[in-house]
Order: C-alpha cells, then structure tokens, then sequence
C-alpha cells in the first residue's frame, strides 16, 4: 500500500486498450504524473474478446483520421517499446454488390487517398485474384485497402501499458473505483477500493460500464450516458487444409474480406477462417430487469447463439465456400458498447468541469491508438488537431432515453455496413421532440427528420409521391423529394414560404458586465440594443470553435441562438468561461421558431395584422404581437430573402402557424432552406464551420474586429496568421456541367493531377439552377473564375471557382427590401 498513489493530474477509469492509449498519450505529452484504475486485469472488458480487425476505412474524415494515426501508431509500437506483438497487415477486399456501394467505395477511397491512404477501387477479377478462394459472379466490384489486417488486443494493450509505464505513468490493476467527489475548484478525488487519489481531471473510460461510472457524475452536472451493450458474435473454423496450403505456398494469408451489402467480416485465422456477422436479428444485453449488468463480467462471455447467424453463415459459405469444409472450432460472443450512432463517446464530459470521455468505442482496437491521441489533447490542449465532433460526446442531449439508445444500436448493429444516403432518415428512436405543430406539419405532407432530436419537415409530399425508405436510397439527387424542394424553393423565392423550426439552441446571458465580457469570448463586435449579429467563437489557434446569433435587449442582456446540434457543445463553451456575477440560462425547449420568408412576407404580416414595425432594418429585432399573439419578431432570413423570423413560446406557436398558413404562405422543409442557404455562401455549422479551419480560411475576416482592445481568444493567433497569409481560402463553385449527384463533406478538389482542397457541402441551387459546393481551397488557387475539378463519388466534374460574394442576390438587395 505504500506505493499506491494519493495524488495525480489525471485518472483514468478503465484499463481496456482506449484508456491504456490514453494513459500512454498523456505521457507521450509529459504528463506523467498520471494513474489508470483498472478493476480487474487489463483487458479485461471488450478488448480481451475483441476480434482485432485493424481497417482504415471509414465514410467520416473525423474517424478515418484517428484509425489513419493508429495503424501508423502500431507498425513501430513493438520496436519502440520492446514488446513484441502478433500484427498482421494482409490487405483487405470489401465487396460491393451494387452501383451505389462502389459509389461509397469511392468516395472513401478518395478520402483516404487525401489522408495519405492508398486505397483502390477492384474489379470483380482484381478481387479473384487476390483471393482465389471467392465467388465473384454477382459483384460490381470492391475496394482495396493495404494497410488493413488485424492485432492482438491483449498484446497491444500491453505494449501501450509498457510504453506508459516506462516514461513513468501508474498503472494500478485489481483496484475498482467506487465513486468520485468534485471540490469547489473543480479539481476530484477519485475513491477505490485501495484509497482515495486526489486529481484535477477524471476519464470515463470504462467500456461497458461506462454508463454506470457514469452516474457517479451526475452529482456535478452529468447525465445517463447514452449507450447500449449489444452481442457481438463470431466464430473460428477448425484448420482448413486448402487455405493452409495456399499460405505455405504463397507465404502469407489471404486479406481480410468483408461483404459489407451482406454484413459480415471473414478473416484467416492460423490456417481457419474468422466468420463476424452483424446480423439484423441482433440482441442487445443488461437493458431489462431480468437480466441486469453484473457487477463484474471480467474476461466473460454470453452463451453461444449461433441459430440468429444461419442466413450469414449460409451466406458466407456461398461466397467463399471453402468455409462450410470445416467445423466450427471456437464460439465468442461477448459484449461490445454501441452509441445510438455506433461512434464513441470521446472529448469533454456534457456539463461537468474537468471531466472527459473516452468510452462505447464499438471498434476500440483500431480506433485505439487515434482515440488515445485525441484524448491526452482534449485533457492537456482543451482542443484536438482534427475536428472530433463526429465523436464528441456533447452531440447527444436530453433526447438519448434507455428506449433512444436501445432502439438506435439495434438499428446500427444489424446495418454496420449501411449506406448513408444524404435523404434517408433512418426510422428507429424516432419523435423524441415534438415541435407545437408537429401534427399540422404531418397532415400538411411533412418527411421529417431529426435534429437534436426535434423533428423536423425535411420536404413536404403531396397525394403520390413515393414515401418510402427505399427511395431515399440513393447518392443522386433526384427521387420524389426534388419536385417538391424545388416547388418550396420558388415558392420563397416568387411569394412567401414558412418553416418550422423546433429546437434553436437558445441561451440567456445577463448580469453586470455581460457585454464586456462577451466582447473578450467574441472575434468581432456585439450589435446596440434592438439589433442582432453574427458572432464567432475561436479556439487558441483561431479556428473556428462556433457561431452564434447575438440580439440584445438591454445594456448586458442577450439572447444567443445557435444550431440545434449545437445544444451542449455551446453552453458548455459559454459556461465554461463565465466571469462570477453572470447569469447563463438554457430556454432551448421553450421556445419555438417560425421561418417567414419571402418578397412578400411584409404583406402577409400586414394582412393578418401586427403591431410590429415592419420597416424595421435588417437584423433588428423586437418585441410584437402577431394575428393578436404574443412574440418577438427578427429581421434575418437564413433563406436570403425578404423576411423575419417569429420567436415564440411554445403555446402560442400552433395560433401563429395557422395564421400564417391561412394568409397563403407554403410550407417549406429542410431540404429547401440548405438550397436556399448555399446559393447565399451561408455557412453551416460543423461543415463549413469547424476546428479545421481558421475564422480568416472560413473567409469571416468581416466578423472580427482586429482593432479592439478585449484580447479575445484566438487573437493573437489570426494577427500572425493575417501577417503571414492563410494557407487555404474558403470558395464558392458551381459544376458547369452538373454531376447526377451534388458534392458531399469533403470530396476532392483538384487541379491537374493535384488534390488542392476539398469541399465542405454541397448540394443544388434552384434559385441559380446550378450544383453547387462550398468548400476549401489552397489559397494561390482560389481564384474567381478558375477551372477544378470536383471528385463526386469517383468521377470528376469541372467547377469554376466563382466571386466572393453570393449567386443568388449578391448585393443583398433582397433581403434589405
């Protein structure tokens, strides 16, 4: 007991290989003095279980990058730290059984080339002859990516240790954590077993029972943590001659494959085959009463259940029928955490100080080296080196119930290979927010999605259009939807549209000295009383951390709107600084929004009468009363037309809707307002706006106020980036001959046989009648009226680079009317 430590910088809860990563991580960055609490052995959770598939691939740029470092992490690890470990890069084939697969395939492999990857698309016969072993008769191809294979969990877990340890981290097994207690300086005392550890950070990283440590932390400002323990099944064939002779004469294993259209892995194991469904019929564990979580399931595993794998076994054997000439030789089916979106929780702790994440990582052993990394910058830096949202845990708010999160990893787990089309809205932990006139958006035709849980029309049907799941499946643009967006895009553009909008994020700020310090958070200025404006958060580096709409109502007392997914990100971002005497308040579920938008928005609000002043300015705002009904009416369109927007408390929106309604304005959904939003150059959150880039690439130079004295944060950073140039430029293009499907989240852009930037979003312009895409560009590039070419799911499409200002209505003559 002498040598257990009291004191620390860090603890970290959970010794499985993302907490054994984090430890090392931290180290690496001289943070030594820190200790990793493991109850049991060290990988004694998912990671001892794990299969140790190693891909590279993946359709997030955020994900891609952290498994990217990690395999690079694990081809020296062994050397670096003298620990040798059983790692096998075979390569791997994913098959594709259709045109929109090799599509996917595509564009990650153009991501992945971007990142230094060197991934490759196949024929069906490149795939023969790379596996002889495989039925290739009905495939439209694969996807190749050689740095693929697979690594010993336990071994890797250790080296990770080995490393911590030797650059002088504690590593404290067979020692449960039992509690946390928080002090008023926000520093913790981490209670267990041996002793109590006093710290200034804390870190989940408890795998499976996440969930439950994270209840310790509710005390303090936490919340349940969203997941789902689900079982993961695979099983390991006896030795199979055929295969051994083809290693012995070929001198090394066939890759790793995976038929991701039938969602199944299958991996050469010794002279065996490793068959991995994700089977639809999936089960999830510990999520009744009858069968709760024990207390410990240290190196467990559930009961063999293979009849849910009949059909993809079956499956497999037709494809590769060498696996049905052997036996089954072992049967593992252990417990593996799933996030509603299958992505884990990783970065700052939602509403606790000092608290972080890194936890329900689904794939942990690829993703491992990455998510240790991204950690030790959370906890040192406050910031990463890429932009992490994707698996911030801050993404999820209040909606996440049991039945949210249950409902969610069963519709993961049984789709882990799914496409992600940009117009399917997957159907499970559906109405979890309701808007006050959700039912009239319904019957009026509403599609709806979720945002932050709120539901939301994405495009309005009419009598036979096609609703269905199956018509969203698709990379193009065209399906039912687009005769109706186009038909709401006109409708703002000739007349005058409405949109329902639940869900704004939606803070409070006052108190003496709120103005004065908002200007020392803000890169620009804070508009008078009556007025509103855009405001920029940055980080130290000035990338951009957020935006936020600023109306101010008196001296030191504002309203803050930002984006729905937003939620808790940003209130944690003002929180966190906030000066003693200031008062920040979340009404995010109190109010509600209506979009009024249109060249004839002014008349309609005349005709059902309002005490506003409606030859009020743009960007002002004010208090009124609409047909009769209490609100607050703004001047700002996110349309780019004529038009205000209506803030209301939720009981007093289904009045205003149907009065809107009644005066002939068309309902307008999702879909409409990102066209209408591109043709303006809007930027949207977490795409065009993120860590990645800085406000001055971001192009928001109008949105910062170098000459201030407040010394915002990030200042100095853009002084001396504006001194010396940025390195990329954000730019407007439009395809001049236009692709069948519009530009997703980073594609490509090049010039010649260069990559010199990538897109940020994209989509169609029907106002302008042109594809467009927003995105980032070397700076010595980014001329007005140059030619690139754009890589649109694997075929490139010429775009000119077009001014800096927007297509649609570029003086702004609109919206000012």
């Amino acid at each position: 007991m002498t040598d257990f430590p009291t004191t620390a910088r860090v603890v970290i809860i959970g010794g499985g290989v993302v907490g054994v990563s984090t430890l090392y991580h931290l180290a690496k960055k001289g943070w030594t003095d820190c200790v990793l609490l493991e109850k049991n052995e060290l990988t004694a959770g998912s990671t001892w279980h794990a299969a140790g598939n190693c891909p590279s691939f993946s359709t997030s740029w955020a994900v891609m990058n952290m498994q990217r470092y990690s395999l690079g992490l694990y081809k020296g690890l062994a050397e670096e730290v003298d620990y040798p470990m059983n790692y096998h890069v075979t390569g791997s084939i994913r098959l594709a059984h259709s045109k929109e697969r090799m599509q996917e395939f595509a564009r990650a492999m153009s991501m992945g080339n971007y990142q230094g990857l060197n991934l490759r698309l196949m024929t069906p016969d490149d795939a023969k002859e790379m596996y002889p072993f495989l039925e290739t008769h009905d495939l439209e191809g694969a996807l190749y990516d050689p740095d693929d294979g697979d690594i010993d969990p336990a071994q890797l877990t250790q080296a990770l240790a080995k490393g911590a340890r030797q650059m002088g981290a504690k590593i404290e097994r067979f020692c449960s954590a039992t509690g946390v207690t928080q002090h008023p300086n926000g520093t913790w005392t981490v209670h267990t077993e041996k002793g109590d550890i006093d710290c200034e950070k804390v870190v989940n990283a408890a795998g499976y029972y996440a969930q439950r440590v994270g209840e310790w932390f509710k005390p303090y400002g936490g919340r349940t943590v969203p997941m789902v323990t689900m079982s993961h099944q695979f099983f390991l064939t006896e030795e199979i001659p055929e295969l051994k002779a083809w290693t012995e004469k070929m001198g090394h294993k066939v890759p790793l494959l995976r038929d991701v259209d039938s969602s199944y892995y299958l991996r050469q194991d010794k002279n065996g085959l490793n068959l991995g469904p994700y089977e639809r019929n999936c089960k999830a564990h510990w999520v009744t009463p009858d069968d709760p979580q024990p207390e410990d399931f240290s190196f467990q595993l559930y009961p063999d259940d293979l009849e849910r794998l009949e059909w993809y076994i079956e499956d497999a054997m037709a494809r590769v029928p060498i696996l049905g000439t052997a036996g089954v030789g072992r049967v593992i089916n252990g417990p593996i955490p799933y996030a509603p979106d299958g992505l884990p929780l990783l970065g700052p702790m939602p509403g606790v100080k000092n608290a972080f994440e890194a936890c329900v990582f689904t794939f942990g052993i690829t993703q491992g080296g990455g998510a240790g990394k991204v950690a030790a910058e959370w906890i040192v830096d406050g910031q990463t080196e890429w932009d992490m949202w994707a698996c911030d845990p801050r993404r999820y708010t209040d909606y996440t119930d049991q039945d949210y999160c249950h409902q969610k990893a069963m519709e993961i787990y049984g789709h882990e290979y799914g496409m992600h089309f940009p117009h399917k809205m997957w159907p499970a932990g559906r109405n979890k927010k309701l808007s006050p006139v959700h039912d009239k958006v319904i019957a009026l035709g509403g599609q709806m999605g979720a945002y932050n849980g709120w539901e939301r029309a994405n495009w309005f049907a009419k009598d036979g259009d096609d609703t269905s799941l199956e018509a969203t499946e698709t990379w193009e643009r065209a399906g039912p939807w687009q005769p109706r967006v186009k038909e709401e895009c006109e409708a703002v553009r000739d007349g005058v549209g409405v949109l329902d909008l639940p869900g704004f994020s939606r803070f409070n700020l006052s108190g003496n000295g709120a103005a004065e310090w908002l200007r020392g958070r803000i890169a620009g200025g804070l508009p008078k009383v009556g007025r509103m404006n855009l405001a920029y958060f940055a980080d130290d580096r000035g990338r951009i951390l957020t935006e936020m709409s600023v109306m101010r109502h008196g001296e030191d007392q504002f309203t803050l709107i930002t984006a729905a997914t937003a939620q808790w990100h940003d209130y944690d971002v003002l929180r966190g600084a906030l000066d003693e005497g200031l008062s920040l308040t979340d009404h995010t579920t109190e109010y509600s929004t209506l979009i009024v938008t249109g060249p004839k928005a002014r008349e309609l609000f005349e005709s059902i009468g309002t005490e506003a002043d409606l030859s009020a300015g743009w960007l002002s705002h004010q208090a009124a009363k609409v047909a009769g009904v209490d609100c607050a009416l703004a001047r700002v369109s996110f349309a780019g037309e004529l038009g205000w927007e209506i803030h209301a408390a939720n009981a007093n929106i289904p009045a205003l809707y149907d009065a809107v309604l009644g005066a002939g304005a068309v309902p307008f959904g999702m879909f409409a307002l990102n066209a209408l939003r591109l043709e303006k150059g809007y930027r949207a959150w977490k795409g065009d706006l993120s860590t990645d880039y800085s406000l001055l690439e971001g192009g928001l130079e109008r949105f910062i106020k170098f000459d201030k004295p407040q010394d915002f944060t990030g200042k100095a950073a853009l002084l001396a980036e504006k001194q010396t140039g940025v390195k990329k430029r954000f730019v407007t293009l439009t395809l001049d001959n236009p692709s069948p499907a519009d530009a997703p989240y980073m594609s490509t852009i090049w010039i010649g046989d260069e990559v010199a930037g990538e897109t940020t979003s994209g989509g169609w312009g029907y106002r302008v009648d042109k594809s467009i895409a927003l995105g980032m560009l070397r700076a010595d590039a980014a001329v007005p009226g140059a030619k690139v070419h754009v890589d649109i799911y694997g075929e490139r499409y010429i775009a000119t680079i077009q001014e800096d200002q927007p297509l649609w209505d570029p003086q702004n003559m609109r919206i000012r009317a």
